[in-house]
């Protein structure tokens, strides 16, 4: 999205109740995107109406299309797909082909196919079908000849981020645009009975109240502006009632414009039916083992974090859809608390389902060695594509000589990433474990710097990243690191094993008996507010707020139960707080069926009309992995509160899968929903889908599911 695309949206929904003007959301439709298979690819997103839009950059550094709209003209005149009905979209087959049902005015169906190939991108579109999930069915009785009339697209290019300063190539059955390295082509497999550049938008335009319609069509005089521009519109002649475009964004130092232009035609002669797309999308699918609990959960979760992980292996938080930044602080970065997070959880599901992940894993150890930093931390955010510092906000520490800085620092970064690489390290051999050894033993030094002569972490950003102080989360996370570490078979074993009875015993200065939980943190500088009125925090004072983060003791106490001793008391805290920190975020607004967990007590991030908090789907994911993981420690202690904990995991765990009220078509998981069902934000958020991967195979191992199969549960 660029500036003009911002503003015109900016237009269209300034004042909006639940949403934010100038974004470039993605919570309709599904993403077609890179696969291991592919070794490079691209994220292309279509949306519930058909069109198009490339968010790769940050995991390829290639921009793309920035807009597109498709069309059929007919006698009728040209009817854009976004202004016909939408009957249906879905995931062929638990692929990343995409099929989207448009109905025209006149009651035809026209089938829309979309699949990812790499660094190209084709659409396949036949008139008069209807998908039944098993193939395309033409009907000829509909009263329309499908073999006239024309495909039209309006495709907005932006090679190297640019909108301006691009140029168009015309060749004989194709057109290029470029602006430096990055060079992008388009080709029909029936060619073009027209291809031409569209003007921009000038000043005049965007200063208008009106929102701007594209393409433009008015060049007012600006003939020359219409070759240098990265805005196209091109008409595609039907064949037997089908049509098919292709995309190809390419890097002109790695390709020149013979193999370009070569690359593409291959796809067009290749995949220009709807039956070789399935083909390719099948053998690009990962291989889900028969008889999983869930087993369509599962294939969700690893084709969602596989769209949104770079060649790499490092993954995006989720795809970028606020490019201004105007409402967010950006996701199209690899924090590694959330990339960390999702491997173990991968790495746990796999040991349980057989998911055939080896390579996942082993990459994700090569890139948490390579980026780690002199004094054994992580720095906040990464490009995920190269692996080289992104912009943040919590690179302090990162400062040179006496600057250095960890108050502003998210030390449950560091602990996420050596808590990955001591589980992991059982199944490494080779050079590989031996540089996951050393990177671990920094990380225990970085994790001991950043650890108080109380037992506590030093004041840092929560996992929220919007407050400071010693939080429960933190203290959670360095529990389970060096319970995980100590429990390896090294040399590092018993340092580690001495920290994590120190943090154990330190979690005694943030209970709150009174609310029979642990508070959200230590304030460490006098605060007013924060979600509680004016209520004014005293450093030194414990903020009592429930929040989702501090779920997280669940899992540590277990992991820590395999090096320790989990005393009695501390059972009963860890119960106690589990069922109050989900019973007091449970929201069931009235005005829809969406139920869940919010993040914390007293958030208003991005509540925009809303009085109370958002509902968000990690925190709700969270509450069903903790609750889960509690009921194991039960189970492991002969505790028969175990199978109510179990309960809740089951009840938390069906509002987020396929079927339940936070997963909107059954497909990907968005951040965060309004009470009226509206998701919101980031979509898919990596971290609540490998969270669902993670519980669904916490429950089959205590043999939940087995005989108690999960269920969405009724409002």
């Amino acid at each position: 999205m660029k500036l003009r695309d911002a503003l015109d949206d900016f237009k269209r929904h300034e004042g909006h109740d639940n949403r934010f003007p100038g974004e470039r959301r993605t919570t309709s439709g599904r993403f077609s995107g890179y696969t291991p298979a592919d070794g490079e690819g691209r994220l292309v997103h279509i949306d519930r109406d058909g069109d198009l839009r490339d968010f790769g950059s940050p995991l390829t550094g290639r921009h793309g299309l920035d807009a597109a709209r498709i069309g059929v003209r007919t006698d009728d005149g040209l009817r854009w797909f976004d202004e016909c009905e939408t009957v249906a979209q879905s995931y062929r087959d638990g692929t990343t082909l995409v099929v989207t049902e448009h109905r025209l005015p006149d009651g035809e169906t026209v089938i829309q196919y979309d699949l990812t190939l790499g660094r190209a991108h084709v659409t396949h579109v036949e008139r008069g079908g209807s998908e039944d999930g098993d193939g395309d069915d033409r009907d000829g009785d509909d009263g329309n000849d499908a073999n006239e009339g024309e495909l039209v697209a309006f495709l907005g290019f932006a090679p190297d981020g640019r909108d301006t300063g691009v140029s168009q190539l015309h060749h004989a059955d194709a057109v290029e645009l470029y602006h430096d390295a990055e060079h992008d082509y388009v080709a029909s497999a029936t060619g073009f009975e027209a291809a031409r550049g569209c003007v921009s938008a000038d000043f005049d335009r965007l200063l208008d109240a009106a929102p701007v319609e594209y393409p433009l069509t008015d060049e007012g005089g600006r003939n020359e502006e219409s070759s240098l521009s990265g805005d196209l519109r091109c008409e595609l002649p039907f064949e037997d009632g089908a049509a098919t475009l292709a995309t190809l964004l390419t890097d002109a130092t790695e390709t020149d414009r013979a193999a370009a232009l070569d690359r593409l035609d291959a796809v067009l002669d290749e995949y220009d039916d709807p039956d070789a797309l399935a083909r390719a999308a099948a053998e690009r699918a990962p291989e889900i083992p028969d008889g999983l609990p869930e087993r369509d959960a599962v294939a969700a979760d690893l084709r969602a974090l596989g769209l949104l992980s770079a060649p790499t292996g490092l993954r995006i938080a989720g795809p970028e859809f606020d490019p201004y930044y105007a409402h967010s602080g950006g996701y199209g970065y690899t924090w590694f608390r959330d990339d960390a997070e999702i491997s173990r959880f991968l790495l746990h599901a796999d040991r349980r389902f057989d998911l055939g992940l080896d390579d996942w894993h082993a990459r994700s150890v090569e890139n948490y060695c390579e980026t780690q930093l002199p004094d054994g931390t992580w720095p906040h955010r990464v490009w995920p594509r190269n692996r080289r510092l992104a912009p943040g906000w919590a690179n302090s520490h990162l400062a040179v000589g006496d600057d250095a800085d960890y108050g502003e620092y998210q030390a449950d970064q560091t602990a996420s990433v050596a808590a990955f690489l001591a589980d992991a390290l059982a199944d490494l051999d080779g050079a590989l474990a031996e540089s996951a050894t050393e990177t671990l033993a920094d990380a225990l030094d970085g994790l001991d710097r950043t650890l108080g002569d109380d037992g506590l972490p030093v004041a840092c950003q929560n996992a929220w990243e919007d407050a400071t102080g010693r939080f429960v989360h933190t203290a959670a996370t360095f529990l389970e690191a060096y319970a995980a570490v100590a429990a390896t078979d090294t040399d590092l074993a018993d340092r580690a094993a001495e920290r994590a009875d120190r943090v154990y015993d330190a979690l005694d200065d943030l209970w709150a008996a009174d609310g029979g939980v642990y508070g959200y943190r230590l304030v460490t500088e006098s605060e007013t507010g924060l979600g509680e009125g004016d209520r004014r925090f005293e450093a030194g004072d414990l903020d009592t707020r429930c929040d989702s983060g501090s779920l997280a003791l669940a899992s540590a106490h277990l992991a820590y139960a395999r090096v320790g001793e989990v005393g009695d008391r501390r059972v009963e805290r860890l119960v106690s707080h589990v069922r109050t920190v989900t019973e007091r975020l449970h929201r069931d607004p009235a005005e829809s069926d969406v139920r869940g967990l919010v993040r914390y007590e007293g958030d208003d991030w991005r509540a925009r009309s809303q009085d109370d908090e958002k509902i968000w789907t990690v925190s709700t994911a969270w509450g069903a992995f903790a609750a889960g993981n509690v009921a194991v420690l039960l189970d492991d202690r002969g505790d028969p509160r175990a199978d109510g904990f179990a309960a809740t995991a089951r009840d938390l765990l069906g509002l987020v899968l396929p079927e339940g009220p936070l997963c909107p078509d059954g497909a990907l998981l968005p951040e965060q929903v309004f009470d009226d069902g509206t998701p919101d934000s980031a979509t898919p958020l990596g971290w609540p889908h490998a969270l669902r991967t993670t519980t669904l195979a916490l429950l089959d191992e205590r043999d939940a599911l087995s005989d108690d199969a999960v269920a969405v549960p009724e409002k």
